[in-house]
């Protein structure tokens, strides 16, 4: 639990084998600088007691550590009516709308996603930073994750490298996928002709995408699937079915009839285990468009 910007946890057992040191060098992998800064600054205790960095954890000892003290982020809040579809002490998932940038794309932009979970935090009482672990596309919904402090952000970033946070999207697609499931290992790199579009490359970057087919609508020859990613390259599921010729529908930047407003894409579920209480988490982002893309079919 958070209380008055101090994070406390009672250690399990499994800590045992850890000095305080170790707890947050070896099972964190907390950065160097904030270590230092907290050790520094003598905040960090145990029992209520400061003691040498060098000493053991025992199980049920209280750990106090001022998470949510110090840096606070200036992102300006707008009044965006983002919905939060989970939250606890040290993170959120917003369901981010069509339309909308997950961070300001340039300076003085105040309509972003992030502004919008800033509001959020504000009108709530909550006086921390705000980063997001990841982004979606302009014309993507669906679940953005976001951290409210430097240690928890720390150790969400290299999940996402680590690919121990998995991302399930929906998307619909132009044409009938023959196969009911399949894997899509092409490399992507920059298109030099189109300042935003990107293109498989075999100079380009390992990209690969996994997907199942769920329905399949022949009155509309359109397929639903559902894809998994092992990489997260810019465009990847656009560029990936593209390239199989199945472009999403609504997609017209790659191919795609102008079925729809946007890009057919959903970031639908996020699972992944929670980096301070090690519980699972498991997150279904709502449809957001209206008319609905996604429940019409």
């Amino acid at each position: 639990m958070v209380k008055d910007q101090t994070l406390l946890i009672h250690a399990p057992g499994n800590w045992d084998e850890f000095t305080l040191e170790g707890l947050f060098r070896d099972h964190w992998k907390a950065p160097k600088k904030l270590v230092h800064e907290w050790r520094m600054s003598k905040e960090v205790k145990v029992n209520d007691m400061l003691i040498p960095w060098t000493s053991k954890i025992s199980e049920g000892d209280k750990i106090s550590i001022p998470l949510l003290n110090g840096v606070i982020d200036s992102v300006p809040a707008t009044d965006l009516g983002i919905s939060i579809i989970y939250e606890d002490d040290v993170l959120l998932i917003a369901n981010k709308p069509a339309g909308m940038d997950t961070h300001p794309s340039h300076p003085g932009d105040r309509n972003s996603l992030i502004n919008g979970v800033a509001y959020h935090l504000r009108e709530t009482g909550q006086n921390c930073m705000i980063k997001h672990i990841h982004r979606l596309d302009k014309d993507t919904t669906g679940a953005v994750l976001f951290a409210k402090d430097r240690l928890t952000g720390s150790m969400l970033d290299r999940m996402l490298e680590e690919r121990n946070i998995k991302r399930t999207y929906f998307a619909i697609v132009e044409g009938n996928l023959q196969k009911n499931s399949g894997k899509i290992d092409e490399k992507i790199g920059r298109d030099r002709h189109h300042a935003t579009r990107r293109r498989v490359s075999p100079t380009g970057q390992t990209a690969i995408t996994h997907y199942q087919v769920m329905k399949r609508y022949p009155n509309e020859n359109r397929t639903l699937v559902s894809c998994t990613l092992e990489s997260g390259r810019t465009h990847q599921i656009r560029v990936h079915f593209s390239h199989l010729n199945h472009p999403l529908a609504g997609d017209t930047l790659y191919g795609g009839k102008k079925t729809f407003l946007r890009q057919a894409l959903h970031a639908r579920k996020m699972e992944f285990t929670h980096p301070i209480s090690e519980e699972k988490i498991v997150i279904e982002a709502p449809f957001l468009d209206n008319p609905s893309i996604f429940e019409t079919l």
